[in-house]
């Protein structure tokens, strides 16, 4: 089994979802609404990256629109420029991972809200107005609101019994497989983020059907469709650039949450996702960095039986790889993130205690799960 970014799905189709799964919307701000900011950030893919862009500006209710590349290798600044003369395009000399690209882009916004969107999600109609007047009419206690992340597409479940077929498969929470069928149905990427006793952070709704009625809270937001209130930044500060990419978002929530922050869930701010077009879900990137920032945010911000539990859980998926030469590729590089945890546990527990220091709620009082 290979997992690979699917068939582009038409602009047509695309368009009929849009407007299936949020009618109404309005798509002007209203007066008085916060100054709001939309950072996407890019790294060689500036044809995916124009297309979310664009649908942001065409919307017209974002105040500013920057477009942060992310030491691109290919002429991305060059196209990025040209494509898109009323957004602001910033160029990074290097590629510091998602995190240090997003936060290139808030620390250039004036605005009172940042909203983050994937590269690779397009934004249906009144997506950006959504976010901004939830988080204008949310009690102030509340930082982020995340919005409705439905998966491109159309996807049949296999039958239990079927071998999985070469070219795109995905696994819902329940190891069941999904492959994309012109005859199956619209499934949902998201609503918030949730992380379980073992300390795997993953999408709340993962594979549940498109119109799941979610509740309002959650534990954190989707940094790939989500809006972040700025002062809650101010307080607790920006997404942490030492992750480079996969679990920075999570990572923050858990330090909104243990300083009193809240997240909550929009359902009207609807994006359409190609699930990992722009890194893959099986690249060694993936694998390596999805392993180790799982054992660091546990060790940072987590209780410590779910710290112990998410240690014996990695080194055992490591050790069983490697007796099956079709995961060892896999097993190695897991092994490999739990090495480097290992190996730099003293930084791990110094930032731990930091976080202890300046929280205002212990960690006991927080549901991840939630």
């Amino acid at each position: 089994m290979r997992l690979v970014r699917g068939p582009v799905v038409r602009r047509r189709g695309r368009h009929r979802l849009r407007q299936a799964l949020h009618r109404g919307a309005r798509l002007t701000p209203t007066d008085g609404a916060s100054r709001t900011a939309v950072v996407v950030v890019n790294w060689n893919r500036a044809d995916l990256t124009a297309r979310a862009a664009r649908a942001v500006l065409d919307d017209g209710a974002a105040d500013q629109v920057i477009v942060v590349d992310n030491g691109s290798s290919d002429d991305s600044v060059a196209v990025l420029r040209r494509d898109l003369p009323d957004a602001t395009v910033l160029a990074r000399a290097t590629n510091g991972g998602f995190a240090a690209g997003a936060n290139t882009g808030i620390r250039h916004a004036d605005a009172d809200v940042v909203v983050l969107l994937n590269n690779d999600a397009e934004p249906a109609p009144g997506f950006v107005a959504a976010l901004r007047d939830r988080l204008d009419a949310a009690p102030a206690d509340v930082a982020a609101v995340t919005g409705r992340i439905v998966l491109a597409g159309r996807w049949s479940r296999l039958p239990s019994a079927a071998a999985a077929p070469d070219g795109r498969v995905l696994r819902d929470h329940d190891g069941h497989l999904w492959v994309p069928s012109p005859d199956g149905e619209v499934r949902l990427n998201s609503t918030g983020v949730r992380v379980d006793r073992d300390g795997n952070g993953m999408d709340r709704d993962w594979f549940a059907p498109a119109d799941r009625v979610a509740d309002t809270a959650v534990f954190g937001f989707s940094g790939g469709a989500s809006a972040l209130r700025r002062a809650a930044l101010d307080d607790v500060g920006l997404l942490d650039e030492s992750l480079f990419m996969y679990y920075e978002d999570t990572e923050l929530a858990w330090r909104l949450r243990r300083r009193g922050w809240r997240v909550e869930y929009v359902a009207d701010a609807v994006v359409e996702h190609d699930h990992s077009a722009s890194s893959g879900v099986q690249s060694d990137l993936f694998v390596f960095r999805n392993a180790r920032n799982r054992l660091v945010v546990a060790l940072w911000h987590a209780p410590w039986a779910t710290v112990g539990r998410a240690g014996v859980r990695t080194l055992a998926r490591g050790v069983r790889g490697l007796a099956s030469g079709a995961t060892r590729r896999e097993a190695r590089l897991v092994l490999a993130a739990l090495a480097d945890v290992t190996g730099h546990l003293p930084a791990h527990l110094a930032r731990r205690l930091r976080e202890t220091r300046v929280a205002s709620v212990p960690r006991s009082a927080v549901d991840p799960s939630a």
